[in-house]
């Protein structure tokens, strides 16, 4: 193999794609050859992975500027040292295009969803990239059969090319709970309340939280999330007005894990996602799940999830909570992070 994995994510907090790059890489150090596949990492990353058969190289460049270190940087060491780019997020260096995961093409999808002028800069580079990986990337791979089939329709692609490597969970059971937070919020006693996790974007659609929360004054939310530059929706002004939501911001993992224990369920009423790692991860915690009825969230959870429709909050949650589902080791087993690395080796091999 010939592959050097673009490092940046090193730079960011471990959530989302962040998580799902470093868990995967982990698990793929342990079951490849030493010093065959290397990861290109900038001078400002957070910390180092204790790596024992993945070389790590860390450049004196920064990764500050984002386009900067992916299409000159770590481009320029790939070509320099004849290697194939792996990137785990989205993207592919323009002057050499190698194997990407593309996870969603969101920006694509919901344009009206970046209305801010950052945000308007952020969809037309991600339209550009979905295109140019689209396009040129040696290989694609994507986290859903329902973003291979869009990846598919949308660029013209045939899909039996398109790889498709599953998000997993693992790493929840390395954390230990902070039951801090329940103290902080007092109000949040075990059982008696419904979670939200996730990046405040328009997709998240806290919309219908809002107006669920404002019919139902007997119920109990609290939201954690942070916000992804201003793509945040008018929606969570609303939430600030009820009474029965608690915006507990952004916590740590230990807090999320003690949040997702004590719940009464966790709620996830999302409208786009390429996988949706948080259901997973409450799953796994023992928490019951509603989810959205909508993209890849019935493809990913099956029977094993409660379900509400995105655009209608007349029903009630405890009426939905006692709907019989599968056994959550249905998609525990599916769903691993140790699946994903094996299957990325055998992308590898190829290259």
């Amino acid at each position: 193999m010939s592959v050097v994995i673009n490092g940046d994510f090193l730079c960011r907090n471990l959530t989302g794609i962040e998580r799902f790059a470093y868990e995967t890489c982990i698990r793929l150090d342990k079951i490849i050859e030493k010093d065959s596949i290397e990861i290109y990492v900038p001078s400002n990353a957070k910390f180092l992975p204790e790596f024992h058969n993945i070389k790590i190289v860390q450049s004196s460049k920064n990764c500050k500027i984002f386009p900067l270190w992916e299409h000159i940087e770590f481009s320029r060491y790939a070509a320099k040292n004849k290697l194939c780019p792996l990137d785990f997020a989205n993207v592919t260096p323009f002057f050499r295009p190698g194997i990407v995961f593309i996870h969603d093409i969101y920006a694509k999808l919901y344009p009206n969803d970046f209305s801010g002028k950052k945000d308007r800069l952020i969809k037309a580079y991600m339209c550009f990239m979905y295109r140019h990986a689209a396009k040129h990337a040696k290989k694609i791979i994507t986290v859903s059969d329902f973003s291979r089939q869009q990846i598919s329709k949308v660029y013209g692609i045939d899909p039996k090319t398109i790889q498709i490597i599953y998000n997993g969970w693992e790493h929840i059971k390395n954390i230990e709970s902070d039951s801090s937070i329940l103290q902080k919020y007092p109000e949040l006693k075990p059982k008696k309340f419904y979670f939200t996790l996730g990046s405040l974007q328009k997709r998240k659609n806290l919309k219908w939280i809002a107006d669920y929360a404002s019919e139902h004054a007997d119920e109990l939310f609290a939201i954690s999330g942070k916000a992804i530059s201003g793509m945040v929706s008018d929606d969570i002004k609303a939430l600030q007005t009820l009474k029965n939501v608690i915006l507990v911001g952004y916590v740590s993992d230990e807090q999320v894990k003690a949040l997702m224990e004590s719940c009464k369920a966790f709620i996830f009423p999302s409208y786009y996602e390429g996988f949706g790692i948080p259901p997973l991860e409450a799953i796994s915690c023992g928490a019951p799940v509603i989810i959205s009825r909508a993209a890849s969230l019935p493809e990913l959870y099956g029977n094993c999830a409660h379900y509400i429709e995105p655009d209608n909050t007349k029903v009630n949650l405890n009426d939905i909570l006692l709907e019989k589902t599968e056994p959550s080791e249905t998609v525990l087993k599916k769903y691993t992070y140790q699946k994903a690395a094996e299957d990325l080796k055998e992308i590898l091999k190829n290259y």
